[in-house]
């Protein structure tokens, strides 16, 4: 790292040294200049109104860059004497964030691809998610849906009427942390006591009626599974996920 001595008003104030990147830099010239002016320190020296806001949601990456830039602000603090309350509040708000949001179960260690011996190199993915089954938001955004690049449109989600009552408020605050609602995917709302889960899933599947993609099933129903596996293309990687 580049070390710089911190000269303010022909005074030397010590020394701190840079991480990598030309924001490091910048940032230190506005804090510089705010401290000298004798202006109000804190975060906004940092990041614009719009970046703070968007810091409150998990970023992808767990926002290390931003991080970094928080501790170079910290050490400047630490420096020059200044509050930095507002910072070190801003990184504990950070980690929380992005810690919760790798939960422990581990989605990855429970996919199966169960249509061949080995799988293909595929770049298309699509889910079809049975979110009552599967409610752990976060761990199927970071084990499959971000690895794999799959984009909005290829999620397809199904939930019944009475699952959807009494979850949606709880996947939704979820669903928040990563910019997303439910109405951001193939979203079906199941009717009663017909077009279940699972059936619309299979429905949608046979029509998208694809090839050379890797297809991602989250349903614990074992029928539905074997379903999957019949119509699924030979060139299809076909993954599920066992308990």
């Amino acid at each position: 790292m580049q070390t710089t001595a911190i000269y303010i008003e022909k005074k030397y104030r010590g020394k701190i040294a840079f991480p990598q990147g030309k924001e490091a830099k910048n940032t230190f010239f506005r804090v510089k200049q705010a401290y000298a002016n004798h202006e109000e320190m804190g975060v906004h020296l940092l990041f614009s109104s719009k970046k703070l806001h968007k810091l409150k949601t998990y970023q992808k990456g767990s926002s290390q860059e931003e991080l970094t830039l928080i501790d170079f602000y910290l050490q400047l603090g630490k420096i020059l004497k200044f509050s930095t309350e507002d910072a070190q509040k801003l990184k504990n708000s950070i980690i929380y964030t992005n810690d919760n949001a790798h939960v422990n179960y581990n989605i990855t260690k429970r996919l199966t691809l169960i249509n061949k011996k080995k799988k293909s190199s595929l770049k298309k993915s699509e889910l079809f998610w049975d979110i009552e089954n599967f409610s752990t938001i976060s761990s199927i955004f970071n084990d499959v849906i971000e690895p794999y690049a799959i984009a909005d449109e290829h999620i397809h989600l199904a939930a019944n009427p009475d699952s959807l009552y009494l979850k949606r408020a709880e996947w939704e605050a979820n669903l928040f942390d990563y910019g997303k609602r439910l109405e951001s995917f193939d979203f079906v709302k199941c009717e009663h006591g017909k077009n279940v889960a699972d059936d619309v899933l299979l429905e949608k599947f046979k029509k998208a009626k694809l090839t050379n993609t890797n297809v991602f099933i989250l349903t614990f129903d074992r029928e539905l599974k074997e379903r999957f596996l019949e119509i699924t293309h030979e060139s299809n990687n076909l993954f599920i996920l066992s308990k």
